[in-house]
């Protein structure tokens, strides 16, 4: 394998233990066996356990992130609820029954490890972050095209936005259902409808 290809092969890897697992009970020998390379080509890329549980949030949970939410929602239009629900229509439909059972990658970890690391609760916080900014973003020039109510404030309404879709993925979780997240779901487009004009 190509170096690049290797530590991809690792991250990919890794994410799906993880995911699967958590990152406590992750195993470094199933991420082996799954990406095919030795310890030493693990320890090559990435000096530790938690080193590679950080690149897999700041590579491939951030990847996922910027592909289904702030990309789409960073760029210029007129018109920023039809395009926040058409990221979380997208998102949905994307969604494997695998990913329903074991949940959201970033509220997971940020769930988990927060508590008890510092350093995977400073890079799930700079995600959040991202997210809230970009949401935020979109309402703010949503308002100022008149496409937007000017009553409601962004930052609070973007706040509102995440913490209701990482609850919804929750309780389908919990529940081991589509249902669930797809009622949420219906839940939240109404939600965002009435934020236009």
């Amino acid at each position: 394998m190509q170096p690049d290809t290797t530590r991809q092969v690792l991250l990919n890897a890794a994410f799906h233990e993880i995911h699967h697992k958590g990152f406590q009970s992750a195993s470094l020998t199933a991420i082996l066996d799954k990406a095919g390379v030795t310890k030493g080509a693990l320890y090559h890329y990435f000096g530790s356990k938690r080193a590679l549980g950080y690149a897999v949030l700041e590579e491939v949970i951030s990847d996922h992130l910027r592909t289904l939410w702030l990309d789409p929602l960073a760029e210029t239009t007129d018109d920023p609820i039809t395009q926040l629900k058409d990221c979380l229509i997208k998102a949905g439909e994307q969604l494997k029954d695998r990913d329903i059972r074991l949940g959201c990658p970033l509220n997971n970890l940020a769930q988990e490890m927060s508590p008890i690391d510092q350093g995977f609760r400073e890079r799930t916080d700079v995600m959040y972050k991202l997210w809230l900014q970009t949401i935020s973003s979109a309402l703010q020039n949503g308002q100022q095209l008149g496409k937007v109510r000017k009553e409601i404030d962004p930052e609070e309404t973007a706040l509102f936005i995440v913490a209701t879709l990482e609850g919804c993925m929750s309780m389908a979780k919990n529940a081991q259902d589509r249902a669930v997240l797809l009622q949420c779901g219906k839940g939240i487009l109404n939600y965002l409808d009435s934020l236009g004009t």
